[in-house]
């Protein structure tokens, strides 16, 4: 029969068609394919960019530190901007105090570090530019200083003294940090010289040069204090300078041997003064100390300085502090006046004739009061007592130069 001839072909026929196929198919393929192995390669090298290629159309991503938008920025760490993918051009801070905090960038000018901190409590704009010409600019605002502190100094501003009287600055708050406090304030000299801060305690810190200031001289105070941590987490608020000046050299000497009060302006003796200082049980301090305090009148009372109730005198004329503990050297009415220049017959003060109401420009007291300035120098000496302390008073002056400047903590 004809059907099983007709299978057996069939079934031979796919084995020629499968080697006549396969040669037929690769004999077809195209050379472009053929290729695919070499021109694959070049292919992909012209349509994917280079990493060069591909940083060079990248945008350069600049970062701000604190973020924009930051409101308690911490006042105590520097302004930092930050560039990839390309350097900085410009970087701009301002403050809306005035302040402009200036920087330095990096040798690759891939970022910018504040020189300065930011002040406390302030609003900033930061303006960055990149070299691609990429703009950014942040906002942020410091937090403000939970406690503070402030400095009070003499003397006043724009006030003129006499040689003697030093810078001496009284702190709001105990100072911890003496160094970060003390480097913080500068005292400069025209004509210049050598001063030395000394601290007395944490919150004392006087300034003096190693002699006596030159008649004339012009003194700077600079407080550089807003943000200078004096304490664990108390800082300093202001940032300011003053003014003094120095006027003509007034030196006056006491000696309680003699009870006689010499006085020299600019090395001439102008006075003498006979004078009373303190009796055998209420001697009068010795050594240098400075006018710090002056009055007309003043009220004196015993019981102030410890000595029960003594006395009490409500109108003690021409009145000149010389220590914190109550030394003075003033006018004395109520007593005869054949006691100055022959008795010591004080509480402790230096005492001088003068006139009830102390309008009489005849007597010594008058006189003297008339002569002096703030930061005069009155020497005590032969009056039975120690030497003043030097923190009694303005009256550094007791302490050598190597020991003034054993007190500076820079």
């Amino acid at each position: 029969m004809g059907v099983p001839h007709i299978s057996n072909r069939s079934e031979r026929e796919p084995e020629r068609w499968s080697r006549r196929g396969m040669l037929a198919a690769l004999g077809a393929v195209p050379a472009a394919v053929a290729l695919t192995g070499c021109s694959g390669s070049a292919d992909a090298s012209e349509e994917t960019p280079t990493a060069s290629a591909r940083a060079a159309t990248k945008k350069a991503a600049i970062t701000v530190t604190p973020a924009d938008g930051t409101k308690k920025a911490d006042f105590a760490a520097p302004v930092e901007v930050t560039v990839t993918d390309g350097t900085l051009a410009s970087v701009k801070v301002t403050g809306n105090d005035g302040s402009t905090p200036a920087g330095t960038l990096n040798d690759a000018k891939t970022s910018w570090t504040s020189t300065t901190n930011p002040h406390s409590g302030t609003r900033y704009t930061v303006a960055v530019t990149a070299q691609d010409g990429t703009e950014e600019t942040a906002t942020f605002t410091t937090k403000s200083p939970g406690e503070t502190f402030v400095g009070y100094f003499t003397p006043e501003a724009n006030t003129t003294s006499g040689v003697g009287m030093p810078v001496s600055i009284n702190f709001s708050h105990a100072v911890s940090d003496k160094a970060a406090v003390q480097k913080a304030i500068t005292v400069t000299a025209e004509p210049a010289v050598e001063i030395v801060g000394h601290w007395f305690s944490g919150t004392r810190l006087d300034f003096r040069p190693e002699t006596y200031w030159a008649a004339g001289t012009k003194i700077t105070l600079g407080l550089r204090l807003k943000d200078v941590q004096g304490a664990d987490g108390v800082y300093g608020v202001q940032s300011k300078d003053v003014t003094f000046h120095i006027g003509r050299e007034q030196i006056s000497t006491v000696d309680l041997s003699t009870k006689e009060m010499v006085v020299r302006r600019d090395g001439e003796t102008i006075a003498t003064h006979p004078v009373s200082g303190g009796d055998s049980d209420h001697t009068t301090w010795s050594g240098i100390m400075v006018i710090s305090e002056r009055f007309k009148q003043t009220r004196m009372e015993s019981s102030t300085v410890g000595l029960g109730d003594e006395y009490d005198i409500s109108d003690v004329p021409h009145a000149q502090r010389l220590t914190t503990s109550g030394t003075f050297v003033h006018g004395n009415y109520w007593a005869a006046t054949a006691v100055f220049g022959s008795r010591n017959t004080s509480h402790g003060c230096v005492g001088l004739h003068d006139a009830k109401g102390a309008n009489d420009s005849s007597v010594d007291g008058y006189k003297f009061y008339e002569s002096s300035m703030l930061g005069d120098v009155v020497i005590v000496k032969n009056s039975g007592d120690k030497t003043v302390e030097a923190s009694n008073g303005l009256n550094g002056w007791n302490l050598s130069w190597s020991d003034w400047k054993a007190g500076s903590a820079v």
